[in-house]
């Protein structure tokens, strides 16, 4: 990594935690990357844990979203707040975009890890080409990458992955909340219908591999492009290393997918969401 780019934090609602830090390369409209960061969607974990990673990304030409959103440990976190969060602070680059920011936003890669890859994923289900697109949206994702994710909510519940934090994140149980579960788990929402990079330690011992392994197969059967990467000797947190083999798994898919993928050469005007 060379240099060190300084943010621009900025909001995208009137809540403390609504709010993200923006990274800007040297060259114009460069491809987005909004970062999602992990910690069992719980107090105190934040967006700091993505920092290095977002340096080392703008070093690297991108342009970094490094988005934080509410937490549990907060009254309105959980269902729907923390979910309600991700989509509007992605949906805030088109104001970035209207407020003259030069954004390639037909080139945005949502990464998360942990849990931030469980919002990323869901994310992209929302704001990506599949068939739950929702309509109207300002911001389409165009790929995702998803670092150890929580990628099956009802299975993370049922082996107490995180202790409680997916009932917690939920309010409650399965049984309790199948329509939030269904509507909140990546694996029940399948197919995403954008590209799709899962990334996952085979000595994780907080998130299992079999979940990514088990995500891969269903996504595929659903006929999603998914490229599964299994890490020997990884572990769950070496992704927020900009200097290990996790992030440069990162970094050579989004090289390749961004290359792949030319920007277009017209004016894009987007109106404020």
């Amino acid at each position: 990594m060379t240099g060190h780019a300084s943010p621009r934090t900025a909001s995208y609602g009137a809540l403390p935690d609504q709010e993200g830090d923006l990274y800007l390369p040297a060259h114009s409209r460069a491809p987005v990357v909004c970062l999602l960061h992990g910690g069992f969607w719980r107090m105190p974990h934040g967006r700091d844990q993505m920092a290095a990673v977002a340096q080392d990304l703008v070093s690297r030409g991108y342009a970094v979203w490094n988005m934080e959103y509410r937490r549990l440990g907060v009254r309105t976190a959980g269902w729907p707040g923390t979910f309600d969060d991700v989509i509007t602070g992605i949906d805030r680059l088109a104001q970035f975009v209207a407020d003259g920011t030069d954004l390639d936003l037909d080139r945005v890669v949502v990464c998360g890890h942990s849990a931030g890859g469980h919002l990323a994923l869901w994310a992209a289900a929302h704001r990506g080409r599949g068939q739950h697109r929702e309509a109207g949206s300002a911001v389409r994702i165009t790929a995702v990458v998803a670092q150890a994710p929580l990628a099956d909510l009802v299975h993370a519940q049922d082996r107490g992955i995180g202790g409680t934090a997916v009932s917690e994140l939920l309010g409650g149980t399965p049984s309790e909340h199948a329509g939030r579960y269904c509507a909140a788990s990546p694996q029940a929402l399948l197919p995403l219908g954008v590209p799709q990079l899962i990334v996952h330690g085979t000595a994780d011992d907080v998130v299992p591999v079999e979940m990514a392994r088990d995500y891969a197969k269903v996504a595929r059967a659903a006929g999603d492009e998914v490229e599964l990467r299994e890490l020997p000797d990884t572990g769950h947190m070496e992704f927020l290393d900009p200097a290990s083999a996790a992030h440069t798994v990162l970094t050579s898919w989004l090289g390749r997918l961004t290359s792949q993928t030319t920007p277009r050469h017209h004016p894009r005007a987007v109106a404020p969401h």
